[in-house]
């Protein structure tokens, strides 16, 4: 058979404060595209399908329409297992009525071994787990690290193996060897951080979730999808995509997609980043990481560079910068109110605009000396 494996769609998840609605809503166009162009039998999605936990009512809607169109209007059988940033007992509510569209979910450690037959293929959902629930499910607390959970998990998986089928592993975890991205939450099962290669070869093929690069791994049967949209700035320069897999005879194919909005690095001077030659070859809305290799004090130079390049993530100065005098103008902030010249004072020592939470961090630290003054008074 064929399957189309993608994972880590963390629907709802913005990049700093930007929503990533229309981005995730394009790769997903695009990703049934890709499912009808190369005639999949089915769909993998190897966990995290939200971005936390108590997902938001818009992005339960949104992920709840990607999924009708996928199953219910497309006829694709749908095989999908919770992540660590997925609640498994929100997630799971209806699981048991959606097998009868072959929409087949799994967020339990004992719905592992209830493998899924579609065609000439077994597949194994084994969703994120805590060490406790393998213990429980075993009855033996001697089972500690990792290594030692996944092989008597393995073993226990292999028992269930039809020898005329091909066997497929779904899961989401970090596999030994694999690089992390910044945009990725650190999984630690059992108190180590991998789960060991070779202990999974007995697959066929093994649809990888958690890490967001494809080349986070280099195996030819045990494959990181990736996520479909860039979620950090150290996803710059990494390639989306998908994986179409065929069973037998085995083979794999890497099919990019298209960012609906890039992240654009610019190392560049404040001259040179606002000269019309650079900032209108950046598409308006593309993200931007500014390195500003300028050293000297530019006024507000955050909220100017906004004019040019609307959805700025950071800005760095990549050769530090010059001291600062006081000046009158300095002087003068004084007479701002105490909100605004933290604002101001943090801009400038930060080349930054602070945050939502930084600033209800001050306001409630200005409020308690308030109260802390008065009550002195009374």
């Amino acid at each position: 058979m064929r399957f189309l494996h993608t994972a880590d769609w963390h629907i709802g998840k913005k990049l700093h404060a930007f929503s990533l609605a229309a981005e995730q809503q394009d790769a997903f166009t695009q990703i049934k595209t890709i499912a009808a162009q190369e005639k999949v039998d089915a769909i993998v999605i190897a966990g995290d399908l939200y971005d936390r936990a108590v997902a938001s009512e818009d992005s339960v809607a949104m992920l709840n329409g990607m999924l009708k169109e996928l199953n219910l209007q497309e006829k694709y059988p749908l095989l999908a297992i919770s992540g660590n940033h997925d609640s498994a007992t929100r997630l799971e509510t209806g699981s048991d009525w959606y097998t009868a569209t072959q929409f087949y979910l799994n967020t339990t450690f004992a719905g592992a071994f209830e493998p899924v037959t579609l065609a000439d293929t077994q597949f194994f959902l084994l969703p994120f787990f805590q060490p406790q629930q393998a213990r429980n499910y075993f009855e033996d607390d001697s089972l500690k690290e990792l290594p030692e959970i996944m092989k008597r998990t393995v073993a226990e998986m292999v028992t269930k193996f039809d020898p005329t089928k091909k066997h497929v592993l779904v899961a989401h975890f970090f596999a030994a060897g694999s690089s992390h991205h910044d945009s990725e939450t650190k999984i630690e099962v059992g108190g180590l951080n991998a789960v060991p290669v070779d202990l999974l070869e007995v697959f066929d093929y093994v649809a990888l979730g958690h890490l967001h690069d494809k080349n986070a791994l280099h195996h030819p049967k045990i494959q990181y999808a990736g996520s479909p949209v860039k979620f950090s700035a150290s996803e710059a320069e990494t390639e989306k995509g998908v994986w179409i897999v065929d069973t037998d005879p085995y083979a794999a194919k890497w099919v990019p997609l298209r960012p609906l909005n890039d992240i654009q690095i610019l190392e560049n001077s404040y001259a040179e980043l606002t000269d019309p030659a650079l900032y209108h070859s950046i598409p308006n809305d593309d993200y931007v990481v500014i390195k500003l290799t300028d050293r000297a004090v530019i006024e507000d130079v955050l909220n100017k560079l906004r004019n040019y390049y609307p959805r700025i993530l950071t800005l760095t100065r990549v050769n530090g910068r010059e001291s600062l005098t006081v000046n009158d103008d300095d002087v003068v902030l004084t007479d701002l109110a105490p909100l605004a010249l933290f604002e101001n004072f943090f801009t400038k020592m930060t080349d930054e605009q602070p945050t939502e939470l930084q600033k209800k961090i001050v306001q409630e630290s200005l409020a308690e000396l308030k109260k802390g003054d008065q009550d002195e008074t009374n």
